[in-house]
């Protein structure tokens, strides 16, 4: 999520955790509705932002995908392939896990630069524990939509076999999860980005971007591909 307008922050109006606090764990993003989650986002909090709303996205592809396997498994007449899918299934059902997971670490991330802003600046000593503390927090902060990144991208193998080989009535619920995939990749790509701007570990920020732009790339490629696979079983 982005981090450059960070000024007149009240963090008991702004911070998620807070807003929503009712002694219990139902101020979690994944435990809300989704008419919850949707209002939440569309709130004057800057959280959730685009970082939870791409791990989000990737969740709702590799969901499609395992939904495929699922069907598939069960398809009549498909039998001796029940291994087969339900292990495409078990997989998928491991990385939406995963990708859940990185709905509310990608909130917790930006908080955690807000809680190093709010440290005393009173003294020169108290400075250099709050500049240390803010790039501390904004390299997790860059992290996290990197392992969105990684984890979406992991989500193709499984989207690609579903429109390969799924039941092919299915195989556009597949298609749409490449779609989705794709989203989650390059939106985290763009908080990967912005987050970056601000650090001052230049070999940690040229080696992320590095890194989330051959994930980027490839991914788009990745996707490009599924697609062609699934326009030429539909024609």
């Amino acid at each position: 999520m982005g981090l450059d307008e960070l000024g007149a922050f009240d963090p008991q109006q702004r911070i998620i955790e807070y807003v929503l606090e009712s002694g219990n764990n139902s101020s979690r993003l994944i435990n809300m509705k989704l008419s919850e989650f949707a209002n939440e986002t569309a709130s004057e909090s800057p959280a959730p932002g685009g970082g939870s709303i791409s791990a989000y996205v990737g969740t709702l592809g590799i969901s499609l995908a395992t939904m495929v396997a699922n069907l598939s498994a069960s398809k009549r007449g498909w039998d001796e392939r029940w291994n087969e899918f339900s292990a495409w299934a078990e997989k998928g059902q491991k990385l939406k896990r995963e990708l859940l997971a990185l709905v509310d670490e990608d909130t917790a991330s930006f908080n955690k630069i807000m809680d190093s802003f709010s440290l005393p600046k009173g003294t020169e000593e108290e400075k250099t524990i709050r500049s240390q503390a803010i790039q501390e927090a904004t390299k997790y902060a860059t992290q996290v939509p990197f392992k969105v990144m990684q984890a979406s991208y992991a989500t193709l193998e499984v989207i690609r076999a579903m429109v390969e080989v799924g039941n092919p009535n299915s195989i556009t619920d597949a298609g749409v999860g490449a779609l989705c995939a794709r989203t989650a990749i390059l939106g985290a790509y763009l908080n990967v980005k912005i987050n970056v701007s601000t650090l001052t570990d230049k070999e940690f920020v040229a080696d992320i971007l590095s890194k989330a732009g051959t994930i980027a790339k490839k991914a788009q490629q990745e996707e490009e591909e599924i697609l062609k696979i699934l326009e030429n079983k539909l024609s």
